[in-house]
């Protein structure tokens, strides 16, 4: 379905993309996962034909970014990461537009948008710049869904929406799997890698592995303990004493540390013994992707 081959990009002394290379199945839901700044909008850009790679290829169901642009155009539909319908359009109006765009009409794909529309629907005739930014993320997914296409490229879909909208949101992509379309996401948030059928971990413009999230946290290296304290700082400048291949990190209320060698785990258990002040917890525990991610870039 795509096919990406060492795209590489750069703007001026900024390498945004370094020899990328991967592949998306027909009907998965791939996500390209990394924090502000990976590359992913760019690496988007590129494979909706809307800026050239300096080199390499990539192609979409067969046709190819630089020669087929105009024929990849009509089987993608592309929802950018800032909102960019027609503010002073209603809802109705904006999704006629696009309708209209690609030669269509909004009946002739009403069932594949119906689910969303239903919940646009009582506002139709507001202006598109009125609405919330869930309703605006739900309004610009029909308008890239109401040509039916074949890919569906979503950048950082819900970045600055509420945790209710994300989960609907998510659950759309779902049902939109369910109709044989493949979607591309990507998204500064490790918990939603876990949603999709495979991710790509991205930093720097570099893909730093590609897999199912089941499989990428299963390739985690060493044994990754949790510890709860009442008083972090001080417990992190106690830990630049420990020695032993044993790697630590602030994680939320948590300090995860990670142990390379199981002839380390005695060491780090002695070290929190005699510690002692305000210890509450240490447990190990199993990866997340952002863990595994975190290994990844650090060490």
């Amino acid at each position: 379905m795509l096919k990406i081959a060492r795209i590489s990009k750069s703007f001026k002394k900024v390498e945004a993309l370094k020899d990328v290379t991967f592949e998306v199945e027909n009907g998965e839901i791939f996500g390209v996962v990394g924090p502000d700044g990976a590359g992913k909008t760019t690496l988007f850009n590129i494979l909706v034909t809307l800026i050239n790679p300096d080199k390499g290829s990539a192609s979409i169901n067969g046709f190819n970014i630089d020669k087929d642009y105009k024929k990849i155009r009509e089987v993608i539909g592309y929802l950018p990461g800032q909102f960019s319908l027609y503010p002073d359009l209603s809802c109705y109006e904006n999704l006629d537009f696009f309708a209209t765009l690609y030669g269509n009409s909004i009946e002739e794909n009403y069932e594949l948008i119906q689910p969303i529309w239903s919940q646009l629907e009582p506002f139709k005739d507001r202006r598109a710049g009125r609405l919330s930014g869930g309703m605006k993320q739900k309004l610009a997914l029909c308008c890239a869904l109401v040509h039916r296409p074949q890919v569906l490229f979503l950048d950082e879909p819900t970045t600055g929406v509420d945790p209710v909208s994300r989960r609907e949101f998510w659950s759309i992509l779902k049902e939109i799997k369910k109709e044989g379309i493949t979607v591309l996401v990507s998204t500064p948030y490790m918990d939603e890698a876990t949603l999709c059928d495979r991710v790509g971990l991205m930093q720097n413009g570099e893909l730093l592995k590609i897999g199912s999230p089941e499989n990428i946290v299963a390739e985690f290296s060493g044994l990754l303990f949790a510890l709860r304290a009442s008083e972090m700082y001080p417990l992190l400048e106690k830990f630049k004493n420990l020695s032993g291949n044993i790697h630590y990190y602030p994680f939320g209320q948590q300090l995860h540390i990670a142990v390379s060698h199981e002839a380390d785990v005695g060491l780090l258990y002695d070290f929190v013994k005699e510690i002692g002040y305000g210890l509450l917890d240490l447990q190990q525990i199993t990866p997340s992707i952002e863990d595994c991610f975190i290994q990844l870039m650090a060490y």
